[in-house]
């Protein structure tokens, strides 16, 4: 039961996970939440994000931003990084995730979601069947 509440993997931060080894082993899409995540809360997207994102689409990665947060807060930041997004996303609901996939063309066995928070992002993630990892929080102050 509890199970639902567990990533896949646990890595200090969105910038350390090993993306070119999961494209290795077919993963086409990263599903990104934002806040906390790639940069602190309410932050703009800054250089490391935005080299990141430049970094997944050379490697033939899709990315889509999924963020419960207004669109005035995420559409910049997908701006910045060149990324699809979705905003009021209704996490940890599964349709925001099915979404996401449907904009970057791919399926669950060939997604992957990363996030900071467990019982939003990975627990909608997992739901939705999809290889969840979760990063430690820029901000510890918010909620893992």
């Amino acid at each position: 039961m509890f199970n639902r509440f567990y990533p896949d993997e646990d890595v200090a931060s969105a910038y350390d996970i090993p993306y070119d080894a999961l494209y290795k082993k077919g993963i086409r899409g990263v599903i990104f939440d934002v806040d906390n995540t790639l940069v602190p809360h309410d932050a703009p997207a800054d250089g490391q994000a935005v080299e990141l994102f430049e970094r997944l689409r050379a490697m033939g990665m899709k990315t889509c931003l999924l963020s419960n947060n207004k669109e005035p807060r995420v559409k910049p930041f997908a701006d910045l990084v060149g990324s699809c997004y979705i905003h009021k996303a209704g996490k940890p609901g599964v349709k925001g995730y099915e979404k996401a996939m449907a904009l970057m063309g791919t399926d669950r066995e060939h997604t992957l979601f990363v996030g900071d928070q467990l019982f939003t992002d990975v627990y909608g993630a997992n739901r939705a069947g999809l290889y969840s990892i979760l990063v430690r929080p820029m901000n510890p102050r918010e909620e893992i």
